[in-house]
């Protein structure tokens, strides 16, 4: 388990003075990468094979969100490991030391020059450090989006400023910007995200929205109507 303390700073609150979902996704985000640092050997064998970790999906449910200027903690674990896939619990925890975010998520390792998938040995993935599964409810990894043609939006260009260090838009700007076409006074308590295909600098992002079930979805699509990634709301 790896965590990390911070406060909820003006760069990660909403309109409402609490801490905003992206924020969160950000900060949570930046704990599992950091979660390397306390796994030297797994992260030694990734760089000297040139390869990384991408997402496959998420799952953040949220109880609470944080007061600007509350001190919260971020707690990471993985509660399983094979050759070609990582589950993740992440928790935001406020400043009363109760749960304000649940999260699970699945990653895949991948080659940084090909972005092929790979598999990593048995003899280096069993080195990982495995805790106990958080206790919240898991839904299935993909997102069955209701067959309704929905509303279709202008397309959004991946800019540079979505850009992370692995060369393609970042995790939490999928689901920042799939945000945008949820009406504002929905509430949201639950996301799921299925990450589909990176998206890369200059790639033309046609959003789709569909309301069913009570749950917003937002798909991310190229021209050609082939998903980047699926982000439902409920």
């Amino acid at each position: 388990m790896y965590s990390i303390r911070e406060r909820v700073c003006a760069s990660r609150t909403g309109e409402k003075g609490t801490m905003s979902i992206p924020g969160a996704i950000d900060v949570m985000q930046d704990c599992s990468v950091l979660w390397l640092e306390s796994e030297p050997s797994f992260w030694d064998y990734l760089k000297r094979n040139g390869l990384g970790m991408v997402l496959v999906s998420r799952q953040a449910d949220f109880l609470r969100m944080p007061n600007y200027g509350e001190n919260i903690t971020v707690r990471t674990s993985i509660f399983k490991c094979t050759r070609f896939y990582g589950y993740r619990n992440t928790v935001l925890y406020g400043e009363d030391g109760k749960p304000c975010v649940l999260s699970w998520c699945l990653g895949s390792f991948i080659d940084l020059k090909s972005g092929r998938l790979v598999s990593v040995p048995e003899e280096e993935y069993i080195k990982v450090t495995v805790d106990d599964k958080v206790e919240m409810e898991y839904l299935d990894k993909k997102i069955v989006v209701p067959e309704i043609e929905g509303q279709v939006f202008d397309p959004v260009p991946v800019m540079r400023c979505h850009i992370d260090f692995n060369r393609h838009m970042n995790n939490a700007r999928y689901i920042e910007l799939a945000l945008e076409f949820v009406p504002p006074e929905f509430e949201v308590k639950r996301l799921r995200v299925e990450y589909k295909r990176a998206a890369k600098l200059g790639d033309l992002m046609f959003p789709r929205m569909i309301f069913g079930g009570g749950a917003y979805y937002v798909v991310l699509e190229d021209g050609s109507g082939r998903p980047f990634a699926v982000v439902e709301f409920s």
